[in-house]
């Protein structure tokens, strides 16, 4: 998971791999070993070092919100983007929330038939 969310945070920054490791002053091939979970179990010290780099705070990469929550998959956050570029608008969400509900009342009732 930590892998992930830095991968995700670095490319969302628009930072290369190269770059990242350069300014965190650590490998390229140590950090791409970070983000593809091969090295699972980066110390406090090298997650502190991206974090700086990336300019966010350390839970963010460990995965953990304030108050212990922990961070939406990046496959709903990308959902949320394109929402947001499509014009969604907060104020319209519970409107786009009855037609999803709409939709999977419709797929469970073809399901069943």
């Amino acid at each position: 998971m930590i892998g992930k969310n830095i991968q995700t945070i670095r490319k969302r920054k628009g930072l290369t791999l190269s770059e990242c490791a350069e300014r965190a002053n650590i490998s390229k091939s140590y950090l791409s070993n970070i983000e593809r979970s091969k090295n699972q179990n980066p110390s406090i010290q090298i997650i502190e070092k991206i974090a700086n780099v990336l300019e966010v705070d350390l839970r963010s990469i460990v995965g953990i919100k304030p108050g212990g929550q922990q961070m939406l998959e990046s496959e709903w956050m990308d959902f949320v983007k394109d929402l947001k570029k499509s014009g969604v608008e907060k104020g319209q969400l519970q409107e786009y929330k009855t037609v999803i509900e709409f939709a999977r009342w419709q797929k469970e009732k073809n399901d069943s038939s």
